[in-house]
């Protein structure tokens, strides 16, 4: 059912950016529109996981640098049946997480190193899970084209107050074709973005708690990753809030409605429906241990994460953005 909701979703995304067009520039308009959806649709294809990486500054790690944090992915992966995919951490005292990449074998998750900081191993593991299971149901993709056609509209609509009013143009439908283009067409994409956002985050809350054995993990993660995100700015995600709908919790406010407006489900009926699952036994088949050792010895703030093994500030390091070193030893 969510498959086939996200896939009307995205059709009619599409005949939107289209009827834009068409409202602007008639036949011709629309024909312009639908070679740059295309042309746009393309790119974000095979460059939507270095663009969004490269706009946090992500830094891919391996079980040399992030031994604990990679198996935890590792084993993860394993269970889902998923290729590795890569692992990244960005630097930013927010708690959060993404994932991307246009396919299973060509995907990467990224987790900030506020969410090291302030998860425990099994926190961790619920988030992580979450994040493999938008790759396995290949949300990345979606979103990622979602999001690049509701801009595209928005950009349309911006074109439309500048040359929509021309006596010369082809716009069938004179001022009313363009205040539909530079205000009803704009508002509709946003809702359809966001509509396919939350309508994915429960799909993914349930296959990762399927994937990680427990769904009390994701849960307890998601309440402190939501406070975390209220409280905590993350400026990159302020600067660039198409890219809000990757993260596992809305990194640009504390939302506390669950309606249109939100790109993500409310957090409380989230953990409840986890706890729920929990309750009647879903997602604890076949659980796994993100650690060799209880959890406790890392303290209710999580592992340090440090530039060096000498390294003992419990401050949020500097993973060395615009350089060429990821950051070294979380939970080592």
């Amino acid at each position: 059912m969510n498959l086939m909701r996200t896939a009307m979703l995205l059709a009619f995304m599409t005949a939107l950016f289209m009827g834009v067009g068409y409202l602007i520039g008639g036949q011709s308009g629309m024909l312009i529109a639908f070679v740059v959806a295309a042309g746009m649709n393309f790119f974000s294809y095979w460059n939507s996981d270095r663009m969004v990486l490269s706009t946090y500054g992500a830094q891919e790690v391996d079980e040399r640098n992030a031994p604990e944090f990679y198996r935890i992915v590792r084993d993860l992966a394993r269970n889902a049946g998923l290729p590795m995919p890569k692992v990244y951490l960005y630097d930013s005292p927010q708690p959060n997480a993404f994932a991307t990449g246009r396919n299973p074998e060509n995907a990467a998750v990224a987790a900030s190193t506020g969410l090291l900081h302030a998860l425990t191993p099994e926190e961790v593991a619920g988030v992580m899970a979450h994040e493999l299971a938008h790759v396995q149901n290949r949300d990345t993709l979606t979103m990622t084209i979602t999001a690049t056609l509701a801009g595209a509209i928005s950009m349309l609509g911006n074109f439309a107050f500048f040359f929509g009013g021309r006596r010369d143009n082809n716009n069938p439908l004179g001022m009313i074709g363009v205040l539909a283009a530079m205000i009803v067409a704009p508002l509709a994409a946003m809702l359809v973005q966001m509509a396919i956002s939350r309508t994915r985050e429960y799909s993914a809350d349930r296959r990762g708690a399927e994937i990680c054995g427990n769904p009390l993990w994701l849960a307890s993660a998601l309440g402190k990753v939501a406070r975390g995100a209220a409280h905590i700015p993350n400026e990159e995600a302020e600067g660039h809030p198409a890219t809000a709908h990757m993260f596992i919790i809305n990194p640009l406010s504390g939302e506390r409605m669950d309606n249109l407006f939100s790109t993500h489900p409310n957090t409380e009926n989230r953990i409840a429906a986890l706890h729920d699952m929990a309750r009647y036994g879903g997602g604890s088949a076949s659980p796994m241990t993100p650690s060799s050792g209880p959890s406790s010895g890392f303290g209710s703030t999580g592992p340090v994460l440090t530039a060096n093994p000498e390294r003992k500030s419990r401050s949020v390091p500097n993973t060395g953005r615009g350089g060429s070193q990821p950051p070294k030893g979380p939970w080592s």
